[in-house]
């Protein structure tokens, strides 16, 4: 499935529309850490851990690196670029030249 310009970009907007996603990317940003990490410190089952995963993984700003039978996630320096130049993109103010 191609994904549209705009699919593709609202991805990355609904990665930061909630607070449990918001708190796993605070973790992520001092390193890789493994999914049973995420589970003790944000103190939520594994069913909604995944959810977020799949949603934040889905967006590009994470990254999913399998190792066993455990998950470790980072932040994507590709995708956390792409975020920000895409919310300066969309925020951008044109104004007419006369």
């Amino acid at each position: 499935m191609i994904l549209s310009e705009y699919e593709k970009n609202a991805r990355v907007f609904k990665a930061f529309c909630d607070e449990n996603r918001l708190m796993i990317l605070e973790l992520l940003q001092t390193g890789e850490k493994c999914a049973c990490k995420l589970l003790e410190d944000l103190k939520i089952g594994q069913s909604t851990l995944s959810h977020h995963m799949k949603i934040l993984c889905d967006s590009g700003v994470v990254n999913a690196r399998k190792e066993g039978k455990w998950t470790h996630y980072s932040i994507s320096e590709e995708g956390s670029a792409y975020a920000r130049e895409l919310l300066g993109k969309i925020t951008e103010i044109y104004t007419a030249i006369e």
